[in-house]
């Protein structure tokens, strides 16, 4: 609750002595005290109630205050029933603090004062808030958007005096509340820890809230689900979900404040729902150039439908962009081996992804339009003008994009792949390819095809969670996805079986060591470094691996055999 409530009650006999500006602060509890230092019994946010018996001479009363303030406490109320006034030199300290003061009747009682509070800051509180949370609840469902999630995170900052923010599978804040924003922000690597638990606990089944320990400081986060019955497996919307996290442990909390955040999450899957649905039109336009370019339309024909496409994702007065194309797979897997389909699932993925990850706000997403064929997602994002110019040398900005390439495959992993990994482990693996950036529509077919081979060369990678970009085309490891599963196996075979068996038997290390030498183009003296051996006992290792082999690895031919099994293996 807040001071000006606790002014307006006239049963509470309280009378403003000084602070009108800071009445607006909430009071967390209440407490009863005339030591001189009361300290260590202060938690901040408490309203002081006091008979002055620690005031022995005027100079006390800027100690006093000044060990009320430093502790947080949300204002002093000073006693009458044994002083005629409250003393001027009180009443100076509050305000050199700006510290509320109120005199309290001589026929109030603290304890009605104590009373009054407690009930009101634990019991009606949370039903006010339930109240609050009720009527806007009604308002989204039966009308247009009551101001998005940040309008029922800031009732639980102002309300419940709890930090919390919306978060998206990849960790990037959606929303957060004022409150949230008063404090400390979320660093990113937390919000990407406490989005990675979240899919881990979806991911085994287990109920929210999970209470997740950062540092010092503990969360709890709550799943948003729909309103609806929900998917009849977990892994179709796992990797889209939104999360609610709370900085506080909801581990002692009563059943009534559980059920009131449980429609909080509620209350922001209406608003998810509300946006998921007005990115119909981006879609359908991705699915129309998608079909275009795939059946050979003409480049005129693409071109004109790029010029629809363009107002919806980037509003505003704009040139005509650069595009570039994002491909994405999600295969399932479950017990028995038969696949889920994963093309909705890349879709939702997508959508979200594909935001850099200090965009906060759920708009950011609507710049993207995903289509999916099949179990592949295909993205179609605009460069606006900014990143399209970086094309041409101009400095692009974002954390998912490389200095005149647009988006950027090993940025884009670096932001997703922790999250996503946890929510895919066990049974799922998610590879990515991204594009060159193309400067018209008749690029476009030759981009999505770009797309497409550099996912293949991620899929050849090990990991959950994997990406490859349009640079990365134009090297050997482009070649080693196409090559058959038994001729990739024959061949690393006869190269590495024999040093495998070696190893086994004896210890000794010879995989790792041609990897180093290889690792050092060669270098006798960096490679004996990089593995802590004497550069003799690295030339009898190096020995040892042609004698077994028979091949010379003083030699290119032989080099690149050895580094492409390695590659393939």
């Amino acid at each position: 609750m807040r001071l000006r409530a606790l002014l307006e009650t006239e049963a509470l006999g309280l009378r403003l002595l000084g602070g009108e500006d800071e009445l607006d602060r909430t009071v967390r509890g209440v407490m009863t005290t005339d030591l001189r230092d009361p300290s260590r019994y202060l938690s901040g946010g408490e309203l002081v109630l006091t008979g002055l018996a620690w005031r022995r001479e005027p100079a006390d009363s800027e100690r006093f205050v000044r060990i009320l303030a430093a502790a947080g406490v949300a204002g002093l109320a000073a006693g009458e029933a044994e002083i005629s006034s409250t003393p001027d030199d009180l009443v100076e300290a509050c305000a050199r603090h700006r510290l509320p003061l109120f005199s309290v009747d001589e026929k109030v009682s603290f304890a009605s004062i104590t009373e009054y509070v407690v009930r009101q800051v634990s019991g009606e509180r949370a039903g006010d808030l339930a109240a609050v949370v009720d009527r806007h609840r009604r308002l989204m469902t039966s009308g247009p958007a009551g101001g998005g999630p940040e309008v029922v995170l800031d009732l639980l900052g102002s309300d419940l005096d709890l930090r919390a923010w919306v978060l998206s599978p990849t960790g990037r804040v959606i929303a957060g509340s004022s409150l949230a924003g008063t404090g400390p922000a979320l660093p990113p690597e937390v919000a990407a820890t406490l989005a990675g638990e979240q899919l881990a606990a979806a991911r085994s089944g287990r109920r929210g809230p999970h209470r997740v320990l950062s540092g010092t400081t503990t969360y709890s986060l709550f799943p948003i689900r729909g309103a609806g019955a929900g998917p009849s497996d977990v892994r179709e919307t796992v990797l889209s979900d939104w999360l609610l996290a709370v900085e506080a442990d909801a581990g002692d909390w009563p059943a009534e404040r559980l059920d009131l955040l449980h429609g909080v999450t509620q209350l922001i899957a209406v608003e998810r729902e509300r946006r998921d649905a007005a990115r119909t039109v981006r879609r359908r336009l991705a699915q129309e150039v998608l079909e275009l370019v795939q059946t050979n339309a003409s480049p005129a024909e693409i071109a004109a439908r790029l010029r629809v496409a363009a107002p919806v994702l980037l509003p505003g007065p704009v040139t005509a962009p650069h595009w570039q194309v994002v491909v994405a797979k999600v295969e399932w897997t479950d017990g028995e081996g038969e696949e889920l389909a994963g093309g909705p699932v890349a879709q939702s993925l997508l959508e979200e992804a594909l935001v850099a990850p200090e965009a906060v706000g759920a708009e950011p997403s609507d710049r993207i339009a995903v289509a999916h064929t099949g179990d592949e997602a295909v993205a179609l994002v605009p460069l606006p003008a900014t990143v399209a110019d970086a094309v041409t040398g101009t400095e692009q900005p974002g954390d998912v994009s490389d200095s005149g390439s647009g988006l950027h495959a090993d940025a884009l992993l670096a932001v997703i792949r922790a999250p996503l990994s946890k929510g895919l482990d066990g049974d799922g693996r998610l590879t990515l390819g991204v594009s060159a950036p193309v400067l018209s529509a008749e690029g476009l077919r030759g981009a999505l095809e770009e797309a497409r081979h550099a996912r293949r060369v991620a899929a050849a990678r090990p990991g959950r969670v994997c990406a490859a970009g349009h640079q990365e085309l134009a090297s050997h490891v482009l070649l080693l996805p196409f090559v058959p599963d038994d001729v990739r196996r024959a061949f690393t075979a006869r190269l590495l079986d024999p040093l495998r068996e070696y190893d086994h038997r004896h210890r000794a290390e010879l995989i790792p060591t041609l990897e180093a030498f290889l690792d050092s183009d060669g270098s006798w003296t960096r490679c004996a470094t990089r593995l802590h051996l004497h550069v003799n006992t690295l030339r009898y290792r190096v020995g040892r691996i042609e004698q077994l082999t028979g091949r010379d690895l003083s030699r290119l031919e032989d080099k690149l055999d050895f580094f492409l099994a390695l590659r393939m293996s």
